[in-house]
């Protein structure tokens, strides 16, 4: 258990560092030097760049009260998380376009590892299995970040061979939650987590039998009211409810979520998969060969006349 500390640990590393053992202030001012980039480090790379041992690493962390790195890294993610300014977390008032540039991106960067470490795989493969075996997946999500989150998710399960629907509206939701019974999967997006409307539908879908699955942050009504909670943890944005590291976290969740639903539904998935690809192609979407492309580019109305044959139908 880490011990509390009522200065920030960045305060402390500053403070305390000239009075500990050598090996252990050379940690401490790499640390220093690049705090953002020391929390995404691995404790390989710390103790190589430190010029240390890797128990030296741990012995360091436990010297300021955490029992582990990761205990330690989370703790300075914290203290970073509230030194920025009102524009974003990590840049001040005054930063150039390169400060501003780097300080967003290692942001980015720390809440995805440490959402790569935190995330719990035994229940992803838990969420993968139900969507699997279910008979209809309805998305439910409320405000523009959610509702951006459900409809990618709604695209990725349809071309999966899913049935499944996205769902913004507080009494459609209702509807649903009425109808999906226990061979139903209600999966609520919502980083806040306590929208009444749609914590309601949730508890109401759980009651039909349907399993609730939340991508909340924890210890939201919403997760409260779920089956199996993705839980995602990101530093509150300075600006916005719900900040791009949290769209980012949202994305990943959904993206590994797929991929273990994809290989649990087998090779047939992944041929389909191929083949809307090529079909897209085929027909001209998001390519430069499609034929009609050519002649508006061109203003040769007859544009398929102007094209490569290789690349006529």
């Amino acid at each position: 258990m880490s011990t509390p500390f009522s200065t920030s640990l960045l305060q402390q590393l500053r403070e305390r560092q000239p009075d500990l053992p050598e090996a252990q202030r050379n940690v401490v001012r790499l640390i220093l030097d690049n705090p953002r980039t020391a929390v995404v480090a691995t404790v390989e790379q710390l103790a190589q760049q430190a010029g240390v041992s890797m128990p030296t690493i741990v012995r360091t962390c436990r010297s300021f009260g955490h029992d582990s790195v990761r205990g330690f890294m989370v703790a300075l993610a914290q203290d970073l998380a509230v030194t920025g300014s009102h524009l974003h977390r990590s840049v001040q008032a005054d930063d150039s376009a390169r400060d501003v540039a780097s300080k967003i991106v290692h942001a980015a960067v720390s809440s995805l590892t440490e959402l790569g470490r935190a995330i719990n795989t035994d229940l992803l493969d838990q969420v993968a299995d139900r969507l699997a075996q279910a008979r209809r997946i309805d998305c439910y999500s409320v405000g523009a970040a959610s509702t951006f989150m459900a409809n990618e998710l709604q695209s990725r399960l349809f071309r999966l061979g899913r049935t499944a629907n996205a769902i913004f509206d507080a009494h459609q939701q209702l509807v649903s939650a009425s109808t999906l019974g226990p061979d139903g999967v209600a999966f609520v997006i919502s980083h806040v987590g306590r929208m009444p409307y749609t914590v309601e539908a949730a508890r109401f879908a759980r009651t039909q039998g349907a399993t609730v699955v939340a991508l909340t942050q924890p210890g939201t009504p919403l997760a409260e009211a779920a089956d199996l909670v993705l839980a995602v943890s990101v530093p509150q944005d300075a600006v916005m409810r719900v900040g791009t590291e949290a769209y980012l976290a949202h994305l990943v969740v959904i993206e590994i979520l797929m991929v273990r639903l994809a290989q649990r539904l087998g090779p047939l998935v992944t041929r389909d998969l191929q083949q809307f690809k090529q079909l897209l192609h085929k027909h001209g979407f998001d390519s430069a060969e499609y034929a009609g492309a050519v002649g508006s580019v061109t203003g040769n109305p007859q544009g398929a006349a102007s094209c490569d044959p290789a690349t006529r139908e």
